[in-house]
């Protein structure tokens, strides 16, 4: 009886799985947006200075250079997991970029990363959240679509 239920669970399970998007291919661009809204949500109020229209100029590529703008860049990067105490994870980028891009992303963002590897190289991230600055900007200049939360 118990062999027969566990049959069954299991025949149901993989009906289930059959109807579920693919994972290896990459995120459509609303599942994109929706993940970075998330992450602009929770680092959002733990910077009071940086306001809704900062955060949207710096989505648009409007980068200040201050303390507070880069610590609120920090938090969105660490969250994607490119940046650990203000060092680039060449690697773990890599592999959220195959997660939370669409696949027509994925190239131009490759080619971009490698360029920005040594971003941050030589930066100190304290107090000042130096080295997320630096890594944003050389992915602006070097990613021909910008995106970030």
């Amino acid at each position: 009886m118990k062999f027969d239920l566990w049959i069954i669970t299991f025949l149901c399970l993989g009906g289930v799985a059959l109807f579920l998007p693919r994972i290896d291919a990459g995120v459509t661009e609303e599942q994109m947006r929706s993940a970075g809204k998330l992450m602009r949500d929770v680092c959002l109020p733990k910077f009071p200075k940086i306001t809704q229209e900062v955060a949207d100029g710096i989505q648009n590529g409007n980068i200040p250079n201050s303390k507070d703008t880069n610590c609120y860049i920090n938090c969105i990067l660490e969250m994607m997991q490119a940046i650990k105490k203000g060092k680039f994870q060449l690697e773990q980028t890599l592999k959220q970029m195959d997660i939370m891009l669409p696949d027509n992303y994925k190239d131009e963002y490759k080619k971009g990363i490698q360029l920005c590897k040594d971003a941050t190289v030589g930066l100190k991230n304290a107090p000042n959240c130096d080295p997320a600055h630096a890594l944003l900007t050389c992915l602006k200049n070097n990613i021909s679509v910008f995106l970030f939360p």
